[in-house]
C-alpha cells in the first residue's frame, strides 16, 4: 500500500508540472492571438483589393491571350502541379498541422514548398544533417514569414510555369473560421481563371492590360502567399491556445481524480494501522 501512495504522489506531480507547462503555453498563445489576428485582417484588405485588379484584368480579352490562362476548362492534378505548404513552426496546436498534412498526401502531389518548420521537416530531407552534428535547417518561418519571402516563391513559381516545368500552383493552409474552427483548404493561383463579362469598375489602364497583368502577377501571387501564411499562423495561435485550454482542464480533473484516490487509499492505510495497534493491545 505504502508503494501505491508512493506512486499515486508521483502521479500527481506529473500532471502538476503538466498543468504549469499547458497553462503557460495557453498563456503565451493568448497574447499572440490579437496580433495575429491584426495581421490576418490587414492581409486579407491587400489580397481584397489587388485581386479586385487582377479580376478586372483577366476579364480584358488581351489579357486572356497570356500564357498564364490554361486552354483547357478543368484544370486537374497532374505530376507537373506544384504545391505551397503552409505549416506551423511547432506542434501542441491540436490537429493544425495533421489536417493540412492530410489534404496533401489525398491530394498526392510531389512537387511541394514547404513553410514552417514542420513542412520542412515532414517533405525535405538534408542530408547534410546526417554527416554534420552542427547543421543547422534552414527554413522559412510561418511566424516571422516575410514579403521577401513570399516573392521570391511567386517569381519562382512564375518563372517555372512561364517556362511549362509546372502547370499548376496552389497553397495549401488553414482557413480561419473562428477561434474555434480553423479548416484545410487550397486556393490555386496558375493558371488564372478567365472571367466573363466586364467589371463596373473597369477604367482605361496605364500601360496596355497584357503588359500591366505580366508586372503585377508576382506581386499578386506574393501578396496572396504572404495573406495566406499570416491567416494560417492565426489559426496555429488558435489551435494552440484552445488544445492547451482543454490540455489545461484535463490535467486539473486527473489532478482532482488521482488526489481523491490519494487520500482514500491514505486514508485506508491509515484506518489499518489504527485496527492493528488496537488488535495488537487487545492481545496484551
Amino acid at each position: 500500500m505504502a508503494k501505491d501512495i508512493k506512486a499515486l504522489r508521483k502521479r500527481i506531480k506529473s500532471f502538476d508540472s503538466t498543468l504549469h507547462l499547458t497553462g503557460a503555453m495557453g498563456l503565451v498563445a493568448s497574447s499572440k492571438m490579437r496580433k495575429a489576428t491584426d495581421a490576418m485582417l490587414q492581409g486579407r484588405k491587400y489580397l481584397k483589393a489587388v485581386s479586385e485588379i487582377v479580376d478586372d484584368l483577366t476579364r480584358s480579352q488581351e489579357c486572356q491571350k497570356s500564357v498564364f490562362f490554361s486552354e483547357e476548362p478543368e484544370q486537374k492534378i497532374t505530376d507537373s502541379t506544384r504545391l505551397i505548404v503552409i505549416a506551423g513552426d511547432r506542434g501542441l496546436c491540436g490537429g493544425y498541422n495533421a489536417n493540412v498534412f492530410r489534404m496533401v498526401r489525398d491530394m498526392g502531389v510531389k512537387d511541394i514548398v514547404p513553410i514552417g518548420k514542420r513542412a520542412f521537416d515532414r517533405y525535405t530531407d538534408d542530408e547534410l544533417s546526417d554527416f554534420d552534428p552542427d547543421y543547422v535547417r534552414v527554413f522559412d518561418s510561418s511566424e516571422h514569414y516575410s514579403f521577401d519571402s513570399a516573392m521570391e516563391t511567386s517569381k519562382s513559381c512564375i518563372n517555372d510555369f512561364r517556362e511549362g516545368r509546372i502547370d499548376r500552383v496552389g497553397i495549401v493552409y488553414n482557413k480561419y473560421v473562428s477561434i474555434l474552427t480553423q479548416e484545410p483548404h487550397v486556393k490555386w493561383i496558375l493558371p488564372l481563371t478567365r472571367l466573363e463579362g466586364r467589371s463596373a469598375n473597369a477604367g482605361i489602364y496605364e500601360p496596355e492590360p497584357l503588359v500591366l497583368l505580366e508586372d503585377i502577377l508576382p506581386q499578386y501571387f506574393a501578396g496572396v502567399l504572404y495573406s495566406l501564411v499570416k491567416e494560417s499562423f492565426a489559426c496555429e495561435v488558435a489551435s494552440r491556445r484552445m488544445a492547451m485550454d482543454s490540455a489545461t482542464k484535463n490535467a486539473t480533473e486527473m489532478i482532482d481524480n488521482l488526489t481523491l484516490e490519494y487520500n482514500r487509499v491514505r486514508q485506508s492505510k491509515i484506518t489499518q494501522e489504527i485496527t492493528e495497534i488496537v488488535a495488537g493491545a487487545g492481545s496484551k
